[in-house]
């Protein structure tokens, strides 16, 4: 869900609590909140990443030079798999 720029804006802990709808909205859209409670940060809101692996994929190999409409032969694939390593 969360390729959109977060963005961080300060909320405090009644205003969330009284528009909390309005808030769950735009964190839903990817914008981010921390609330404070007597000028101190408590905690912070943001989307949650659905998958579980924000930050977690890297690309080991890119065959978009081989073969733009996709797909390459098995062998070659190993190939260069292998020569990733």
């Amino acid at each position: 869900m969360r390729p959109k720029t977060a963005q961080n804006n300060i909320v405090g802990l009644k205003e969330l609590r009284l528009n909390i709808e309005k808030y769950i909205r735009e964190i839903k859209k990817g914008r981010s909140f921390t609330v404070v409670r007597k000028s101190e940060p408590v905690f912070k809101l943001e989307p949650v990443d659905e998958w579980g692996d924000e930050g977690v994929w890297e690309t080991i190999a890119d065959f978009s030079d081989y073969s733009p409409t996709g797909g390459i032969p098995i062998a070659e694939l190993i190939k260069k798999l292998e020569s990733a390593r």
